[in-house]
């Protein structure tokens, strides 16, 4: 059994489906959804259905894979069965937990009331409708700051140098394409960093123009500093320093606590593993549990062992695929009676898109790609990894009518979502038949 429909789910599922195995893969949401892109679903230039994709579709010709979308609450290793909301247990014979991350508030009071995390699809589809309308409210009666829009990002890493970028986009492309009136040289976008660089992992020479890029496009960065507070009028500094803004973006780390993996350490029933930094369960070199060599963990739920044993793998997208499919790889290698292999993950290198025709490529041997071959390396790596053909068409002409135009994307406000729905209440009864269940 598979725990989580991202990226290390997905490589755990693909690399068990072709044995004979009945393999079921759980997660609350019916889709899978292709994180690296859910910046540019909140800054309106692609729709959430772009970067989202049915998991019953990816293995549709799988017929020994079974998908239960419905929200698994807790493991209990002992009985070796997964607990769902609303529905009763389902037992494993081998379990793979990759149920992710969230949005680190660091213990910085306000983060969860009053700023926009951008982790899953809804995250992205409320603050696009957020944004979009603070630009319209600027239009029709004036915002903050002498009746221009103000937006503070708070978080370095690649997702907020990337929002950052396509967020002083969106402005351009507001006043000059969609004439709304506001004052676009008063309109501010200010992203802040408690170290003292941008893209830290990244070499100095891509962190350097990452940052040069976004102050000559508007952007004011502010490193080596902390934001401790957020409220709903703005954010609050540690120097004491307040800034008013319409909107906070929060992206300034992930964390695993509150997810069910976090369960696992603490809990009787989930043997009390231990946890790394920022709630991560620690994991034997070959990924699985102590003690339990048929549960293993993978992705950003993992403390995934870094090269050479010295501290962690980072929680991006190549660590989790790597970690499933390893993951994966061990199971059917102990049903094959073969020893465990230890996880070494190989590093392709890094990106990140600074904006239109500007982007870093840190590649593996240590090339670096700038501007715009930089952008276009980005371009094509997103484009092979992104599920779907009508998706990567659909993306495809996006961006290649981006490439020599402003405008595009839907920037479409459709209200408010309500409520998160509830997990589904009914799951698929086990098929009849044996066989061993992964």
């Amino acid at each position: 059994m598979v725990i989580g429909a991202g990226f290390a789910g997905l490589a755990a599922v693909r690399r068990l489906a072709p044995a004979p195995l009945e393999v079921t893969l759980v997660d609350r949401h019916n889709f899978h959804t292709f994180q690296p892109l859910l910046y540019q679903v909140a800054t309106a230039g692609l729709a959430p259905g772009d970067v989202a994709y049915p998991v019953r579709t990816i293995f549709r010709r799988r017929p020994h894979v079974r998908f239960v979308h419905a929200l698994a609450t807790g493991v209990d290793l002992a009985a070796q069965r997964v607990e769902l909301e609303g529905a009763g247990p389902l037992p494993y014979d081998y379990l793979v937990v990759a149920t992710g991350a969230t949005a680190a508030n660091f213990g910085v009071p306000g983060v969860a009331e009053g700023s926009f995390r951008l982790y899953t699809l809804e995250d992205a589809r409320r603050l696009r409708n957020h944004v979009l309308s603070v630009l319209e409210k600027a239009d029709a009666a004036g915002g903050r700051d002498g009746g221009a829009p103000v937006f503070v990002i708070v978080g370095g890493g690649p997702t907020g140098v990337e929002t950052a970028g396509a967020l002083v986009e969106l402005l351009d492309t507001a006043v000059r394409h969609d004439r709304l009136q506001f004052d676009r040289l008063r309109a501010r976008v200010i992203l802040f960093d408690a170290l003292d660089e941008l893209l830290m992992g990244f070499p100095a020479r891509a962190r350097r123009y990452a940052q040069r890029v976004l102050e000559e496009r508007g952007v004011e960065v502010r490193l080596g500093t902390r934001v401790a507070e957020v409220h709903p009028a703005g954010v609050r500094l540690s120097t004491g320093e307040e800034i008013a803004a319409d909107t906070v973006v929060w992206v300034a780390g992930v964390s695993v606590e509150g997810t069910l993996a976090a369960s696992l350490a603490g809990d009787p029933r989930g043997g009390g593993q231990k946890r790394a930094p920022g709630g991560r369960v620690e994991v034997r070199p070959d990924l699985s549990l102590e003690g339990h060599p048929e549960v293993f963990v993978a992705g950003d739920a993992a403390a995934v062992p870094a090269p050479g044993g010295r501290g962690w793998s980072p929680q991006v997208a190549q660590v989790a695929i790597q970690s499933g499919d390893h993951a994966a790889r061990q199971i059917l290698r102990h049903l094959r009676g073969e020893p465990a292999q230890a996880f070494t993950y190989k590093d392709k290198g890094m990106m990140a898109t600074v904006g239109r025709r500007a982007a870093v490529a840190w590649l593996r041997g240590g090339l670096v790609l700038r501007g715009t071959p930089g952008w276009l390396a980005w371009l094509g790596l997103h484009l092979v990894y992104l599920i779907g053909f009508r998706n990567r068409a659909v993306v495809l002409v996006n961006w290649a009518w981006r490439y020599f135009r402003w405008p595009s994307g839907p920037r479409l406000i459709f209200g408010e979502p309500g409520p998160a729905p509830a997990p589904a209440n009914e799951v698929e009864r086990p098929r009849p038949g044996g066989g061993r269940r992964a």
